[in-house]
């Protein structure tokens, strides 16, 4: 099984200085603007990944 993945920047200043947090699962703190936020996956959408255009412009 592989590893969770994290975030690539924080979501209030965009630096990338991240690191896990104490609170626990899912919980990070950036080192440059000293804020911790927690990230959570709420689920699929019932529409799934399916397009529903089939191309093109209509005329």
């Amino acid at each position: 099984m592989s590893e969770r993945a994290a975030p690539f920047y924080c979501p209030y200043c965009g630096d990338e200085d991240l690191r896990p947090n104490e609170t626990g699962h899912g919980a990070w703190e950036c080192a440059a603007c000293n804020r911790a936020f927690q990230l959570k996956f709420l689920g699929l959408l019932a529409r799934g990944t399916a397009r529903n255009d089939v191309g093109g412009d209509e005329i």
